[in-house]
């Protein structure tokens, strides 16, 4: 049985991601912020949950009191902002949370991590191009991949890999909030703002969260013993 832990657990992909592995019969440990969304993403599966913020130091050592097969750093957030109109602190929030928590998630699970273990980063096709108001959310995502990649050659001779998942818009919260947020910059219905969201994929849709956990389980997979340092892009062939 595989241990398993999942930041970022209590909703989206990270949900889904959890359910899929717990009802595989992993022992999957699940960490955020808040209780009830981790209760309820649990369901009765018998999953572990943790309270922890991945931006503070001591709350990510905590999670590693036990060696994990294969840890996700899944959890992210991002406000959209031109840079102009941009807040330090909305800047800082954005690194932190995505790229700070995911070096903080990694240099965590390295202290116990074994030889075939599996590091997988949530990214984002943000991680992979531009896109105007949310310059803070892609450089954190750029530099998630470029961890990605350096620590893959780091970890490569211990029989450790380190990947990224790269997800176009996925059909979660987070995916309305962006739909929401078109809905009221350019004043028309859902299906209109759904359709430029989703105009950059050439299938004109929102990935399900089912098409990003197949990727995931792919990479934590034995057959993918020799995919390392990879971003791989689940968008439709957005990118």
């Amino acid at each position: 049985m595989r241990r398993i832990l999942i930041t970022g657990g209590g909703s989206g992909i990270g949900r889904a991601v959890a359910r899929s592995f717990a009802e595989a019969g992993d022992a999957v440990t699940i960490a955020g912020r808040r209780g009830e969304a981790l209760a309820e993403t649990d369901g009765g599966r018998g999953m572990t949950q943790r309270i922890a913020d991945i931006t503070s130091e001591a709350d990510v050592s905590a999670l590693f009191d036990a060696p994990y097969d294969v840890v996700v750093a899944n959890a992210g957030a991002g406000t959209p902002a031109r840079v102009a109109d941009m807040t330090l602190d909305q800047w800082n929030s954005t690194v932190n949370v995505n790229l700070t928590g995911t070096f903080l998630t990694f240099r965590g699970a390295l202290q116990g991590m074994q030889n075939g273990g599996r590091l997988i980063a949530m990214a984002s096709t943000a991680s992979l191009k531009g896109g105007p108001n949310i310059a803070a959310y892609v450089a954190a995502k750029h530099g998630v991949l470029g961890l990605v990649r350096a620590l893959a050659t780091e970890v490569a001779r211990k029989g450790i890999t380190c990947n990224a998942v790269c997800p176009g818009f996925v059909d979660t919260d987070m995916g309305e909030a962006a739909i929401a947020g078109v809905m009221q910059r350019f004043n028309i219905d859902r299906a209109n703002a759904e359709a430029k969201v989703t105009g950059g994929n050439p299938m004109r849709r929102l990935i399900t969260t089912d098409e990003v956990v197949a990727a995931v389980e792919f990479l934590a997979s034995p057959g993918a013993s020799m995919v390392n340092g990879h971003a791989l892009s689940v968008s439709g062939g957005e990118i």
